[in-house]
């Protein structure tokens, strides 16, 4: 797979860090007190309401636009190292044909009857938004998206497609999560809440979310097949990107069933285990290993194909790196709890279902600067669960605001290290989706801000 027009996501991290660096110089340096707060099973460090205060100004020097990109990555080291890994470890997967054998499988059935391909897209992104609802899948996606492209492809889409599949797909799942434990778990245990409670509301909007989205790609694509001519397919992945004939040998079947073995121990792992991409790099690399033996692939071509993976996958993660040194240089010039402050402070005297709505758009600026959801949540609940006491919202709903403002910014906020990465192995530049997807986040917007209202006007939710 050859990457393209990672220049231009590039550009626009750039210039974001820049813009960053002199607001350092404008903004009013301020942090809130810290403390540690014990959920159980672990212990979040959390801000202490009431506690921001003005600080020495932290400015930070046009130089650092030059050594942020390094403190970055060294941030992001753990994230760009399972980049890296897993993509090699695809690689040596895909080496051995039986990714490409099943897709061929999924063709020939979505051939049998007019139509039928289409129905491919609201089977997966169901899948993919129960992974997001249930076990928070976020990096993950930059793994699926590698089957998802060649896949909409073969099936005459695009790849806008390719990537709604996955990224949207959890993304919505991600947003409407009842039992995400990086998300509602840390913000309900934070909250005071009892911890995934508050599940059939949740499992309600996810549903929605799904459909609506689903529904919204499967509009863009029936659109491609009857005018194949605007698909967007970057150069070098044009109309004749079909998959080479592979037979689907016993070998094969055994590789793909230890694959889907594999997204079963992720989930579980994520759910039971507490696992993260750490352990699931490890996976998917013995995952890699195993299918390149039991493939009977030579030792010279799989650590090629290690390789070729990893060297595709590194615009990838060179992005990843740049997005987080632009929350390097916020930190260090103390603007972000500066920043919390004054949006947070912004509700205080609106009526409750307005009030609850600034909640759900203060998140989704706050999220600018904090794409991690736990994060996010360790900072910002702290705050909006006794704001929400003191405006009657309910703190269930002020973790719904954050939800919302967290996974559905997620998918178009250039500082997120998943998205530019999505974008960059899919070749598509980042004004580009902005344009393709922004009429669905609209939409889904709309939908959130119902949802908000609802549970403060019409009925009581604890």
């Amino acid at each position: 797979m050859k990457l393209k027009k990672t220049p231009d996501a590039l550009l626009i991290v750039a210039v974001i860090l820049v813009l960053v660096i002199v607001s350092t110089w404008i903004i009013p340096a301020g942090a809130y007190e810290r403390i540690e707060k014990d959920l159980g099973d672990r212990t979040v460090t959390v801000v202490a309401p009431g506690t921001y205060k003005e600080v020495d100004p932290q400015p930070q020097s046009l130089l650092t636009a030059f050594t942020a990109p390094l403190a970055g990555m060294v941030s992001a080291s753990n994230i760009i190292a399972f980049v890296l890994i897993v993509g090699g470890a695809f690689a040596m997967l895909m080496r051995t044909g039986a990714i490409d054998a099943a897709l061929q499988k999924v063709l020939e059935r979505a051939q049998k009857r007019k139509g039928n391909s289409l129905m491919v897209i609201p089977i997966l992104m169901l899948v993919f938004a129960f992974a997001g609802y249930s076990f928070g899948m976020s990096e993950e996606t930059l793994v699926f998206v590698l089957i998802t492209l060649p896949l909409a492809r073969s099936l005459g889409f695009d790849n806008f497609v390719g990537v709604a599949i996955p990224f949207v797909g959890a993304g919505v799942g991600f947003a409407g999560a009842a039992f995400n434990p990086f998300t509602v778990g840390i913000a309900h245990g934070i909250a005071e809440l009892p911890v995934f409670s508050g599940a059939a509301y949740r499992t309600m909007i996810c549903a929605a979310f799904t459909a609506v989205a689903a529904f919204w790609v499967m509009h863009y694509a029936r659109k491609l097949l009857r005018n194949p001519e605007l698909r967007f397919l970057p150069e070098g992945e044009g109309s004749a990107k079909a998959l080479d004939a592979v037979p689907f040998t016993l070998s094969r079947k055994i590789i793909l069933g230890l694959f889907f073995l594999s997204l079963a121990m992720v989930m579980y792992g994520a759910v039971e285990l507490g696992w993260y991409i750490g352990e699931i790099s490890g996976l998917f690399l013995a995952l890699g290993i195993i299918a390149v033996l039991i493939a009977r692939c030579s030792t010279a071509e799989s650590v090629k194909a290690f390789y070729s993976g990893a060297k595709d996958m590194l615009p990838a993660a060179l992005i990843i790196g740049l997005s987080k040194s632009i929350l390097v240089v916020a930190e260090d010039g103390m603007i972000i709890d500066t920043i919390l402050h004054a949006l947070s402070g912004g509700a205080g005297n609106l009526p409750k279902v307005v009030a609850v709505q600034m909640m759900f758009l203060v998140q989704g600026a706050i999220n600018f600067f904090i794409p991690s959801g736990s994060g996010q949540a360790a900072i910002t609940i702290p705050i909006m669960a006794p704001l929400a006491d003191l405006l009657g919202i309910g703190r269930q709903t002020a973790v719904l605001a954050y939800q919302f403002g967290d996974g559905l910014f997620n998918l178009i906020i250039p500082t997120s290290g998943v998205t530019m990465g999505i974008l960059s192995i899919a070749g598509i530049p980042f004004g580009k989706w902005l344009r393709w997807v922004w009429k669905l986040i609209l939409v889904l917007i709309v939908l959130s801000m119902i949802f908000l209202a609802l549970p403060v006007a019409v009925f009581q939710w604890n």
